[in-house]
């Protein structure tokens, strides 16, 4: 069966009477993009002495494989022939040497280069008809154990299903990886439920999103004024408003975002017609419209509207419970604990222990260098001598961990604390199983987002638990920094409410006055230019600028230049100790670009580290790499880092050590995870690292803010060095409006205490 490449462009229409057909062996692939499919690959064709290059896009392409190709010749400038592929088949190899390439390309888990040279030892040419129909006859290779013939079995008749599944969604501009994914999500109904509801696919696939679904579906047939797509697209719409933080749209602005996303070059969608079905949708409990008290309607996916509504509820029903607090015994208590540590509390640090002693819930703020730690060690102190039962947790393994230094006491990820289930895809902590805690202490609570914040209100023991009265619950974060990621702006909303007890540290203490990096991000969050010593040889600060050149390409030579000669000259280790902060993943200095150049800096390929090539990208045993989105089944969460330790390539799966866990992931999984030399600022939030280079370009200008470079630079634990143009860290500094959220949060705690008195 020949696929279709849809390459072909104006030179293919013009040149489609010279077409020829080749066939060859797939020696090796030079690129490959699983987004798109779009190869550049060398072929070894019968009688031809030199090997070929081919390009075009390929549903599955694999070295040994062997192809019959149509297409035509040109003359690339720079790389001399290529064979441009229109459209192509797969046959079975004709060589021993091609079926061994082929077995052993990684197609099939199970097989790697060393068991397909002895099985095609044993059996020739006619292997492949072996595996097809008389598979159990591996056993007579050696070293082929009837567990491991089990395994190529499943493994060959998976790929042959999925190749299936391929030829059909290629056709649809699906790639393999996804292909892969989807065949894994839906199995041999995979077909028909793409057919039936190609939409679906955008719920239930990471990585496949509405614009891929649409395209599908309109492959397909499904008209561009379907009632059907327009519903997708609305929810699309809200969807891409959560990722932007935002828990509802107004409905004005949901129609605005609707209508170029359904347009196509034959349809605009009519603004009355997208009303009307927001309102069918609203009628059926697929949306929740709400007015506003300025009379605009607002847009909710119910989820987020429910647990919205929720989780005020759940604070106000909390603030409702008051402590019992022999207020002079805390006193007395809080003198001996400061003689006792040989410290003096400044008057905001002893108003925020004397608080948590009675507060139900409570907010500790402030930026660095004020106290928050020994603040929050002080109050952990008062709770362990008033009997309470302490729980401590962190939106991060890294913060958690931080936590639990500073306490002395185990601190959890807030997802380890609630005792998330896999199986269920939730909480087994709730209101029905509530944490035996009287005390819990979440820090970094600017990173909770609106459904984490629900789920945690609803884990503390409530009315009829006989220690709900006294449940404490501090919240310890830099109300400066950052929101979310998720939805949400739960802590400025908490704070801005005026409903949630706030102690707001400011006092720079004398030790933190001698960093450079407290001095600047204070500098920062004030409006004000830092002020940062210029780099040299010998630096004496430990936040130093780097002008870096006004353009980009100059930003990536300077950030090399630091890693391979001042930083190690300081007694940094540039593989563990050094992160890039980005604005974004775009760009010359975006972690796209820059994790690519810091590879090859930092962990250089060698005949010792096994490598594969992945969506255009390469990964190599001893990497950094990020988490890119939360996966329950894993335990690895958004924004966790970690080391690729082992690649196998004939399991086809790939192990990253995350602090102490290895957690390992399948080829077609490793969508999920990418090369973290770099990372943008909204990742690192919850982490601390020795060495934080930040580039600041005006390339960037569109995410630049004050709350991000505050909080990129107070990422910094030893050392900072920002790169770039004054104008851009300037603009940064001059803006602060850009992190605004639609939330009712805020509201709905007001109206809760109303309601409540």
């Amino acid at each position: 069966m020949y696929y279709n490449s849809p390459i072909l462009n104006q030179q293919a229409m013009s040149t489609l009477e010279q077409q020829e057909t080749i066939t060859g062996v797939v020696e090796r692939l030079t690129f490959y993009s699983e987004e798109s499919g779009y190869t550049v690959a060398r072929l070894t064709r019968i009688g031809v002495k030199d090997l070929t290059t081919i390009v075009g896009s390929f549903a599955n392409i694999q070295p040994g494989q062997t192809l019959q190709l149509t297409g035509f010749w040109r003359d690339h400038p720079q790389y001399g022939a290529q064979f441009q592929v229109t459209n192509y088949k797969e046959t079975k190899p004709a060589s021993l040497t091609g079926i061994e390439k082929y077995l052993g390309s990684g197609l099939i888990k199970g097989v790697g280069p060393v068991t397909a040279k002895r099985i095609v030892a044993h059996f020739g040419l006619e292997t492949l008809e072996i595996i097809e129909n008389q598979i159990e006859r591996l056993v007579e290779v050696q070293g082929i154990a009837k567990k491991r013939i089990n395994m190529i079995k499943t493994a060959w008749e998976t790929q042959k299903a999925i190749k299936e599944v391929m030829v059909f969604l290629q056709g649809h501009s699906v790639s393999t990886t996804y292909a892969v994914k989807i065949y894994k999500q839906y199995g041999d109904e995979a077909i028909a439920i793409v057919t039936q509801n190609p939409y679906q696919l955008a719920t239930d696939i990471y990585g496949i999103g509405f614009l891929t679904a649409d395209k599908i579906a309109r492959n397909i047939g499904v008209a561009p004024d379907s009632e059907y797509r327009y519903r997708a697209g609305i929810i699309h719409a809200l969807s891409e408003a959560a990722e932007d933080g935002h828990c509802y749209l107004p409905q004005g602005e949901l129609v605005e975002k609707v209508i170029p996303l359904l347009t196509t070059d034959t349809h605009q969608p009519p603004e009355a017609a997208l009303i009307q079905i927001i309102r069918d949708m609203a009628l059926k409990e697929e949306l929740v419209r709400e007015s506003s008290a300025n009379k605009i309607v607002n847009c909710y996916k119910p989820a987020f509207f429910h647990t919205e509504q929720n989780l005020a509820q759940l604070i106000q029903q909390r603030l409702n419970q008051p402590v019992a607090t022999d207020f002079p015994r805390v006193r007395s208590w809080l003198e001996r604990f400061t003689a006792s540590q040989k410290i003096e509390l400044s008057t905001q640090q002893q108003q925020a222990v004397e608080m948590a002693a009675y507060s139900p819930v409570m907010i500790l703020t402030g930026g660095p260098g004020v106290g928050k730690t020994f603040t929050t060690h002080a109050i952990v102190s008062l709770w362990k001598a008033m009997g309470k039962s302490i729980a401590l947790a962190a939106p991060t393994g890294r913060a958690a961990q931080r936590l639990s230094e500073m306490t002395g006491l185990e601190a959890k990820t807030i997802h380890r604390l609630l005792e998330f289930d896999p199986k269920t895809m939730g909480f087994k902590r709730d209101s029905e199983n509530p944490l035996p805690a009287t005390a819990i202490i979440v820090d970094e609570a600017s990173m909770l987002d609106l459904f984490l914040a629900n789920s945690l209100l609803k884990a503390m023991p409530a009315a009829g638990y006989a220690y709900a009265k006294n449940a404490q619950l501090l919240l310890v974060g830099d109300i400066d920094q950052l929101p979310s990621v998720g939805p949400g702006n739960i802590l400025a909303d908490l704070i801005n409410s005026q409903r949630v007890p706030v102690v707001r540290l400011t006092q720079v203490f004398r030790q933190a006055q001698q960093s450079a990096i407290v001095t600047a991000a204070h500098q920062i969050n004030r409006g004000h230019y830092p002020t940062i010593e210029p780099i040299c040889d010998r630096p004496v600060s430990d936040c130093l600028w780097h002008g870096g050149g006004y353009q980009p390409e100059h930003g990536v030579q300077a950030i090399c230049e630091l890693i391979t000669d001042l930083i190690p000259n300081l007694g940094f280790n540039p593989a563990t100790d050094v992160q890039v902060l980005c604005p974004m993943s775009r760009g010359l200095v975006g972690t796209r670009n820059l994790n690519q150049v810091l590879q090859e800096l930092i962990n250089p390929p060698s005949a010792e580290k096994v490598e594969i090539a992945r969506g255009g990208i390469k990964l190599r045993v001893g990497d950094r790499v990020i988490q890119q989105t939360n996966d329950y089944q894993r335990e690895v969460f958004n924004g966790d880092l970690g080391i690729i330790t082992a690649i196998d390539t004939v399991e086809q799966e790939v192990n990253v050590q995350y602090c102490e866990r290895i957690v390992t992931y399948d080829y077609a999984d490793l969508n999920e995870i990418s090369l973290a030399f770099a990372t943008t600022i909204h990742k690192s939030q919850g982490s601390e690292y020795p060495v934080v280079i930040l580039p600041i370009y005006m390339q960037h200008y569109i995410m630049l803010s004050r709350n991000l470079i505050y909080t990129g630079l107070t990422r910094a634990k030893q050392l900072a060095i920002i790169i770039g143009a004054k104008k851009a860290i300037s603009l940064a500094i001059n803006s602060t409006d850009k992190q605004q959220r639609y939330t009712q949060l805020q509201h709905r705690l007001i109206q809760a205490e109303l309601i409540s008195i």
